[in-house]
């Protein structure tokens, strides 16, 4: 199996280049695709004019429509599958699912794919597995994990800030959107290797895992 994998950001990249082989073993092969945030499903699915900025949603119908182009011209022994992994931030679960669907389905011929929305956050991941942020991050603040309700809508990046910054997610706001995306590669870096993907809390990381897994099948 092929995974095309497509994530906002390059911190999101950093992290699932290392828990996508966890996940998939070394029978499989991956490949992931970084873009420069997540911007908005077009109203008109044929307008591509934004495409060119490496926007996610914005490119998605005519990445989807590539995609199943591609796949369809591959040989019945070679399978081949696109991921979509973005974050849910503060839209509605089920009516973003079904425009990413109908993007989908707009497709002719569609390639095998599978959305997978972090809740709230791509930092909810780490959050789902707290023994591996102790190990990144020995003076971690173990009272703001505790507090931590998984997948909630609470903040996410910022309560992983709190709990692993010097002077918390305050100190680091102050340095700018600049400094928050660099911070947000080095947790990537540095939790992600910790990881045990069997034991990680976070339903919407779970349901990744499975998805992929199931694909495998």
């Amino acid at each position: 199996m092929h995974f095309e994998i497509l994530v906002e950001d390059l911190s999101g990249k950093k992290a699932l280049d290392i828990l996508v082989p966890k996940i998939i073993g070394d029978m499989h092969t991956f490949k992931v695709h970084h873009y420069k945030g997540i911007g908005r499903i077009p109203k008109n699915m044929k307008d591509t004019k934004n495409a060119h900025k490496r926007i996610l949603l914005e490119s998605l119908p005519k990445l989807l429509n590539g995609y199943g182009n591609t796949f369809h011209g591959y040989p019945n022994n070679y399978r081949a599958a696109v991921i979509l992994v973005c974050d849910l931030d503060d839209k509605c679960l089920k009516t973003f699912r079904q425009d990413l669907f109908g993007i989908l389905n707009d497709c002719n011929p569609k390639p095998e794919t599978r959305f997978c929305i972090a809740v709230e956050e791509g930092e909810a991941w780490f959050l789902g597995d707290p023994n591996a942020i102790r190990k990144a991050y020995p003076k971690v603040r173990i009272s703001v994990l505790n507090s931590y309700e998984n997948d909630s809508i609470c903040g996410t990046w910022e309560t992983l800030a709190d709990a692993v910054y010097p002077g918390g997610v305050s100190k680091l706001s102050q340095k700018g959107g600049q400094a928050v995306g660099i911070e947000k590669s080095k947790w990537a870096e540095t939790i992600a290797p910790g990881m045990n993907i069997m034991k990680n809390r976070s339903p919407s990381f779970c349901y990744f895992r499975d998805k992929l897994r199931e694909l495998m099948e």
